[in-house]
């Protein structure tokens, strides 16, 4: 599902890929269903391609978005709870062990507490990877398969 979610930049929200064409993306807000045009020269990341630095490997926003539903029950996270950089280091030290705190800055943290919390409101709890290969295979599938 992260896959086809998608972060604009300059544009405040996410944004779920409707359509693309030659030059353009057709794109739906998750929080209002306005839907519009993203042109070819706008920077568009999807949210199945983001990972967070550790001091290991990197992680994908995946892991961390589910982590943050386990932890907190996939209810909205309060963002005005975390304003100081001590209360985002805690919050993400709780979520991510490993997590670099000289690569991760504290808007990262701010934006990942956003993301979820747009993401939440739209209903979408389920952060899996398992299931995007799961549709990937599906889709793969000739019809006709006995």
């Amino acid at each position: 599902m992260l896959k086809k979610i998608l972060s604009i930049s300059g544009r405040p929200g996410l944004y779920k890929l409707v359509s693309y064409g030659k030059n353009m993306l057709l794109v739906e807000g998750l929080t209002d269903g306005h839907r519009f045009p993203v042109h070819s020269r706008e920077r568009v990341m999807s949210l199945g391609d983001i990972s967070m630095f550790t001091t290991t490997e990197d992680t994908p926003l995946s892991q961390v978005l589910e982590n943050i539903g386990k932890k907190y029950d996939n209810k909205p996270l309060d963002a005005k709870a975390y304003t100081t950089p001590d209360e985002l280091h805690e919050f993400f030290g709780g979520v991510l062990e490993n997590w670099d705190a000289d690569r991760v800055h504290n808007s990262d943290i701010k934006k990942v507490i956003s993301w979820y919390n747009i993401l939440i409101g739209a209903g979408i709890t389920d952060f899996s990877i398992e299931e995007e290969e799961k549709e990937k295979e599906e889709e793969a599938k000739p019809e006709n398969e006995a």
